[in-house]
């Protein structure tokens, strides 16, 4: 299976980069970042595992100024502060792969609650956490409105927003729905409701493909919604594209971005690019991802290479 690859530098800052600021552990994973770009410093939240007995997962918070990082003038200690860790029984196995967004002065943060529901069955929730000032301000779990009815799929997770207005966006999300393969849906999300609405499925696996889920934040540029997703291929490798959503359609590159070589393909889960965080900056793409499951990628490119992904033939 090829990969048109779009990506041509790249970063690999393993978890021995990294300082935790407010616990006394070390962790042994720093990957799958969300990240948002603000007045020119990146926002980055990475996953941070501390243990592989439970692999229980935690989220931080560190900044860098753009340039620095599409640069590489990366420090050699990055210091990291713990935003969000297990506070119960809905994410009591972790808090994971979170997908940021920057409104009205607060940080919005889609991410996967692993834990248990009230039968103590395991279920992986869409969360959905206000962050600012340092502190969770808001914090809850988003149900699906689905053939008249609401509930919490069996899971939720790889979800981003994007066309804010006012307590209401439009939401790229993968439900898990019993008998329907995992495909990359759209609806509308009620941010106060906390439910998701008008789901309606814009892209199913393909026959060399087990499942699809989106990968990074959406980021608005002016020829419409950039956004990453991803596959998981028959061979359990995971390889990314990106998608461009305009008023009346949604277009799909191939897969330009799938780990190579012994740093991105080797990890505790081989053979993986995952997310979450994507940046446009002047002429700048940066994917900002997780490698294998236990370290942080970044990718970058041309936006002028971008646009000229649409204009490939498909395979």
């Amino acid at each position: 299976m090829s990969c048109d690859d779009a990506f041509d530098r790249r970063f690999i800052l393993p978890p021995d980069r990294f300082r935790i600021l407010d616990y006394p552990r070390k962790p042994v994973a720093v990957f799958n970042p969300g990240a948002v770009l603000i007045d020119g410093e990146v926002h980055v939240f990475p996953r941070v595992i501390f243990d592989y007995y439970m692999y229980t997962s935690s989220i931080g918070h560190f900044k860098m100024n753009v340039e620095d990082l599409i640069d590489g003038n990366i420090p050699e200690v990055i210091e990291v502060e713990l935003v969000m860790w297990p506070k119960g029984r809905e994410d009591l196995l972790g808090v994971e792969d979170p997908r940021v967004h920057f409104v009205d002065g607060r940080f919005l943060i889609l991410y996967t609650a692993k834990g248990y529901d009230e039968k103590m069955e395991r279920r992986d929730l869409l969360g959905l956490a206000e962050f600012r000032n340092g502190e969770v301000e808001r914090l809850g779990y988003f149900k699906i409105d689905f053939g008249g009815e609401r509930f919490y799929p069996v899971s939720n997770k790889d979800s981003t927003f994007l066309n804010f207005d006012g307590k209401t966006a439009e939401i790229l999300t993968r439900p898990h729905l019993k008998e329907m393969p995992l495909s990359l849906w759209k609806g509308k999300a009620d941010l106060e409701e906390l439910v998701i609405k008008d789901l309606r499925v814009v892209r199913v696996p393909s026959d060399d493909e087990e499942k699809l889920g989106w990968s990074t934040n959406a980021v608005r540029t002016d020829e419409g919604w950039l956004v990453g997703w991803h596959s998981v291929m028959r061979d359990l490798s995971y390889r990314n594209g990106l998608a461009l959503l305009k008023e009346d359609e949604i277009l799909f590159t191939d897969h330009v971005l799938c780990p190579k070589g012994i740093l991105e393909e080797y990890g505790d889960r081989a053979l993986v690019i995952f997310g979450c965080g994507l940046i446009v900056y002047k002429e700048k793409v940066v994917w900002i991802g997780g490698v294998s499951d236990y370290a942080i990628g970044i990718f970058i490119t041309s936006l002028e290479e971008v646009k000229d992904l649409w204009k490939r033939p498909r395979r």
